[in-house]
């Protein structure tokens, strides 16, 4: 009976000590671990986010750039890090979904491990190449591949490029050797310098040398065409019906998070998204602004889970 009246006064005073310090957060900045390099997409757009963030909350936020492993290093720093609302992680349809099915083995389960806070934004990916190539649409990128097999090298520098790449060859058969990269900024060094003729990437890392006209655009991954990349025929109108990959980010916290801290954080999220010079900024990055509830969030995964699982083991691709 002492031992139990002792627990129960522990678990009160811990219970008491959370809302407290749930009242008061944040008290001191927050970190936010991006699992990829500098440069790429969901890097960028992060790095924005947390500028008027910080500005809501009143709080410097840090971005932590943890790239490894398909992004399952940054991630699971995250799952072992304190659930006090102080690490958060901006996870991606790679991170939270993705991996689940395309490594044999993960340290963390993303369904059980995280507490999802919000649905930041989604854009499809985009198939390129250097302005020198000769090739203006993914159907030509195909025929290549197939006459002269393996003679196409193409950069992937993040898990979704990969699911996109392997999805092609599955539907097409073509013959592309996917070179793999730690983030799009090395990737994007080695297109432009001509060590590689392609690469598949966001909106956002592209959208700078799309506009210099040093990368031209072939097809973008989304079912329907993109006012993120105007002007650029679907994959899926190049003669792959039904093709369609859209990426997506959303911040998670560490499992047990108080409620009341991931709460404070959905209202400051949404707040951002909101506004209309923030939803214009992000669509300049490439990025289109989502929004919504935690529910709404876990919902989403959810649904995605269903949706990629059958298609990944049916195409059987692995990474490891």
């Amino acid at each position: 009976m002492h031992l139990f009246k002792v627990l129960i006064t522990a678990a009160c005073a811990l219970t008491t000590t959370m809302a407290v310090h749930a009242q008061t957060y944040p008290s001191r900045p927050i970190k936010i671990i991006v699992a990829y390099a500098a440069g790429q997409g969901t890097d960028i757009a992060t790095r924005y986010l947390a500028t008027q963030l910080s500005s809501d909350l009143g709080q410097p936020i840090v971005i932590e750039n943890k790239a490894g492993a398909g992004g399952n290093l940054g991630t699971e720093l995250t799952r072992q890090a304190a659930p006090d609302g102080y690490t958060l992680t901006m996870g991606t349809n790679a991170t939270h979904v993705l991996n689940q099915f395309l490594y044999s083995k993960l340290p963390f389960d993303a369904a059980r491990d995280f507490e999802p806070i919000a649905l930041v934004g989604t854009f499809p990916m985009v198939v390129a190449v250097n302005s020198a190539s000769p090739l203006t649409s993914v159907a030509e990128l195909v025929s290549l591949s197939k006459s002269k097999p393996h003679s196409a090298d193409i950069a992937m520098p993040s898990t979704t490029a990969r699911l996109v790449l392997e999805l092609l060859k599955d539907t097409s058969s073509m013959e592309l050797f996917g070179i793999p990269y730690k983030g799009s900024g090395n990737a994007m060094t080695d297109l432009l310098g001509g060590q590689l003729p392609a690469i598949i990437d966001t909106p956002t890392a592209l959208r700078p040398h799309l506009a210099s006209g040093k990368v031209r655009a072939l097809g973008v991954t989304s079912a329907q065409p993109s006012g993120l990349v105007p002007g650029v025929k679907t994959v899926a109108e190049q003669g792959f019906t039904g093709f369609e990959v859209v990426a997506w980010n959303a911040l998670y916290a560490p499992k047990g998070t108080p409620p009341a801290i991931v709460n404070t954080l959905n209202a400051a999220i949404n707040k951002v998204l909101m506004r209309p010079e923030t939803r214009q900024r992000l669509l300049d990055m490439g990025f289109d602004p989502a929004g919504g509830t935690v529910t709404q969030l876990a919902d989403f995964a959810s649904a995605e889970r269903k949706k990629w699982a059958p298609v990944i083991q049916r195409a059987d691709i692995r990474v490891d």
